[in-house]
């Protein structure tokens, strides 16, 4: 990791590069994150690294182990599923009001089709790329797009600390599978219901989408055993 330029927002920079380190598995789970280490990797004072290990904490990224100190947590399917149940509602509820919104207006449906298709070309180069972290990106970049278009802001904010959650689970899965074809597919299937306002169709197909990638997650990770998962929320 390269240290870090200090500023006001230098907690947030901390927690940002310890999640990216977690979710592109350089930090792996069971990695004791030691304080005076992190610091001095990082260039920066202990205090930024306790703020930030204290949201990774709450975000249920980073566990305590009594005095043994705190641990990058496993892979909980039992919470990812969770994270997916609340997904797949807000997902929804987004394709459908951005339906509603370009069946209203010619142009936005237009708008719409030009921003999407320019995501789905870019996902679909990433993944005949085997470009990891550009498939998450532009799968991430993907359902951004939709809380956008559904004209509510609160959507993509109450996404947000379930998407930091998933990009990690994403990120595991295709260390160890490859991505199904499907996912693009059923993204312009998606995509195609929201520009022609068809409201009904695009929330039917944004949450079996969202459903079906949580039950493929899940699936993977029990089976597969180089990942460190735990399938029940209890502690150990």
């Amino acid at each position: 990791m390269k240290p870090l330029t200090p500023s006001p927002g230098l907690t947030d920079k901390v927690y940002q590069a310890l999640l990216d380190e977690i979710c592109a598995g350089a930090l792996a789970p069971g990695t004791h994150l030691v304080q005076e280490v992190l610091a001095a990797e990082l260039g920066v004072s202990r205090q930024p690294i306790q703020q930030a290990l204290a949201l990774l904490k709450s975000e249920g990224l980073v566990r305590e182990l009594g005095r043994r100190g705190l641990f990058v947590a496993p892979l909980d399917v039992q919470a990812m599923r969770h994270h997916y149940e609340i997904r797949a509602a807000l997902d929804g509820l987004a394709a459908r009001r951005a339906a509603e919104r370009a069946g209203a207006s010619p142009s936005v449906a237009a708008e719409f089709r030009d921003a999407g298709n320019a995501i789905i070309a870019a996902g679909s180069n990433a993944i005949a790329d085997g470009a990891l972290a550009a498939m998450v990106g532009r799968d991430i970049e993907f359902h951004g797009f939709i809380y956008r278009a559904s004209g509510n802001p609160l959507l993509a904010a109450t996404a947000e600390p379930h998407w930091r959650y998933l990009r990690r689970v994403m990120g595991e899965v295709l260390r160890h599978a490859e991505p199904p074809p499907s996912i693009w597919r059923q993204h312009r299937e998606i995509l195609d219901a929201i520009v022609r306002g068809d409201a009904e169709q695009a929330e039917e197909k944004a949450v079996a989408h969202v459903e079906q990638a949580g039950a493929r997650l899940a699936s993977v990770l029990t089976t597969t055993p180089s990942t460190s998962v735990q399938t029940a929320t209890a502690e150990t």
